[in-house]
């Protein structure tokens, strides 16, 4: 039996603001790894490429308001960050997307 990724442990370094803010970024994060996951069998964040998060942000949130986008970017970049990648790679993506 395998034990599930705690997304919560994960980002407690880098998760700021109010604990509303924290909640919607886990809520969130939680739902990246999940859609990630049933699509590429990828578990944890660490397993995670650039293109996946890409996919995620440019197709599966394509029906989403730009609202829903931006705050799940947002996210994106908090995991990117946790993760010690290049923050302007993600931010590059970002910028394109709107």
């Amino acid at each position: 039996m395998t034990k599930s990724f705690d997304m919560a442990l994960f980002l407690s370094g880098v998760l700021t603001g109010s604990k509303v803010t924290q909640q919607r970024h886990l809520r969130q994060a939680r739902i990246m790894q999940a859609t990630i996951q049933q699509r590429w069998q990828r578990d944890n964040p660490w397993t995670w490429q650039l293109k996946h998060v890409r996919w995620f942000l440019t197709q599966h949130l394509n029906d989403h308001c730009d609202a829903t986008r931006y705050y799940y970017r947002l996210t994106a970049l908090l995991i990117w960050e946790r993760l010690g990648n290049d923050r302007q790679l993600l931010m590059d993506i970002s910028m394109r997307l709107g």
